[in-house]
């Protein structure tokens, strides 16, 4: 068959509208923030910040930085557009072979990491932490965690292709749902096992890192029934001759660096702040972990929801089609991220105060965090934008595009971050990571509208335009109710704080609704429905 003249649609499920699709995902990521923020609260609770903590923090890294870049890139971008095409041109036979080719492939490759870990664990951690050496058992606890959470990578490799197949099939709420299998993991393992660590002659610290692994088996578990349901069953094939396989290969690297912009300046902004005194760390990594929420609601979402269908349309090269599906998912995110940005700039320091100020969470604290809070809600659109655009670049097999303007991204992060510290401090890393998400999300954007000769630039410029005077509205509205409130309740009784900071949104995001409607905005009724209660509805059947 002509991969010019479109077949008959292989999967069983309906092709959802692409607002439901991201509502699906965004309601998922939501569950999974909010454990996650759960899961936060209670190791705070049990370890504080002490050895144990930090020894978990330092073994959990390298995992944990493969899961972000497979889960929310390289393996993604790659493998997705290519399983799509099989399924689109060729039927499900031939990407259930495809996708057992590359589980299998990518099984071998990440249990030889494990193994290499594991006979290297000790030089691997002493890079990282030479320093724990100087506190009695500390690198060894590192050590052991490092070796207990390693065989994590594998499970990482099974979900995330799990994932891929079950987005381009238009499952979208169970996949994103699935990293909270993690996070649920991680509580009851705190409640159930952390307590008979000692009985058993292991720190309790170790429960947590058990934990993980645990995790990791959820995500699998929880999507390999709905792949079943599809026809998907698992068997033992490694071709590396196959074709599909060789370009996924091929595009994991380019796009590893690709989509890994956002991972690179946070970890290089993380490195910079230890010269920035005790909490400098600290501050920023809460704050930035205070906007991941809207960037995974408002951006991951619709960026997984899109993907799969620009891939459909390039598989058929359907030019026409890449352009209305960008578009509008350009235009629900502008119409949810900007007033998310302007939310976050005006009421950061009760939000930081509501979530954080407890225990050892000073007031002090509380205003430097809520300050680069605001310095990184400046780059949202820019983060969001990228995580929609980048992976449509390897749909459309120009994945060097998307490679030349991440690495130019990260230089500009850097020596803007080396300019701005001296300045203004840790708040300069803040400021210079925005600075450089919006420089990435706008040079893609820019670079997608000539490969595509057009993007309905007109349309996104007016929706851009009515939303700004929407958000500034809410804005205002926002900073009177603040104000008001805490004129009102001014105690700093949780309950108060709790209710100034519900008044403050619920107020925000009716006159929000109420501009939104009055200037007509496009996209709104979209922001609406992924917003709504729709993101459940024929899902699984």
């Amino acid at each position: 068959m002509s991969p010019s003249v479109p077949p008959p649609h292989t999967a069983d499920r309906a092709d959802p509208g692409l607002a439901q699709s991201a509502g699906r995902a965004g309601a998922a990521t939501l569950a999974s923030r909010v454990l996650g923020l759960v899961r936060e609260q209670l190791l705070a609770a049990l370890f504080g910040a002490g050895n144990d903590m930090d020894a978990f923090f330092v073994a959990f890294r390298i995992p944990n930085l493969v899961r972000d870049l497979f889960a929310e890139g390289a393996m993604s971008a790659a493998f997705v557009p290519t399983f799509t095409r099989q399924l689109t041109v060729h039927g499900k036979p031939a990407a259930w072979r495809l996708g057992n080719n590359v589980l299998n492939a990518l099984l071998v490759a990440t249990l030889a990491l494990v193994v290499a870990g594991l006979v290297f664990t000790r030089p691997l951690v002493t890079s990282f932490a030479g320093d724990y050496a100087s506190v009695p058992g500390k690198l060894e606890l590192t050590i052991r965690l490092t070796r207990v959470m390693l065989p994590f990578l594998a499970t990482v490799a099974v979900a995330t292709v799990a994932m891929g197949m079950l987005n381009s099939l238009h499952y979208y709420f169970v996949p994103a749902l699935s990293p909270a299998m993690f996070n649920v993991a991680m509580i009851v393992s705190s409640v159930v096992l952390v307590p008979v660590m000692p009985s058993l002659g292991l720190p309790r610290i170790m429960a947590i890192a058990i934990a993980v692994l645990l995790g990791g088996l959820g995500q699998i578990l929880i999507q390999w029934r709905p792949l079943w349901r599809e026809g998907f069953r698992y068997s033992v094939v490694i071709d590396p001759h196959d074709r599909a396989l060789r370009q996924i290969v091929m595009l994991i690297g380019p796009g590893t660096v690709g989509v890994a912009a956002t991972q690179i300046n946070i970890f290089v902004s993380t490195l910079l702040a230890t010269s920035q005194g005790t909490g400098a760390v600290s501050w920023l990594t809460y704050a930035f972990r205070l906007m991941y929420l809207p960037i995974g609601l408002f951006g991951v979402s619709i960026a997984t929801a899109a993907l799969p269908a620009v891939s459909r349309h390039a598989a058929i090269d359907d030019s026409a089609g890449i352009r209305k599906t960008i578009s509008r998912g350009l235009a629900m995110m502008l119409m949810l991220n900007v007033p998310a940005t302007v939310g976050l700039v005006v009421l950061a320091r009760p939000i930081v105060e509501l979530l954080f100020e407890h225990g050892r969470f000073t007031a002090s604290d509380t205003e430097a965090t809520a300050a680069a809070l605001r310095l990184y809600a400046v780059g949202l659109v820019g983060y969001s934008a990228a995580r929609i655009i980048s992976p449509t670049f390897y749909a459309l097999r120009q994945s060097g595009t998307a490679v030349a303007v991440s690495v130019a991204t990260v230089a500009g992060n850097v020596l803007l971050s080396i300019s701005l510290v001296p300045l203004m401090g840790f708040r300069g890393l803040a400021l210079a990571t925005s600075i450089a998400a919006l420089g990435n999300g706008g040079s893609l954007v820019i670079l997608l509208r000539r490969r595509l000769q057009g993007i309905e630039g007109e349309r996104l410029v007016t929706v851009l335009t009515r939303v700004l005077v929407a958000a500034a509205m809410m804005g205002v509205a926002t900073w009177a109710l603040d104000y008001a409130m805490t004129e009102l309740l001014p105690g700093r009784q949780i309950l108060f704080r709790a209710a100034r900071l519900s008044a403050a949104i619920g107020g925000g995001v009716a006159v929000l609704a109420a501009a939104a409607k009055m200037l007509n905005i496009a996209g709104f009724e979209d922001a609406l429905e992924l917003l709504g209660v729709h993101f459940v509805r024929n899902e699984g059947k």
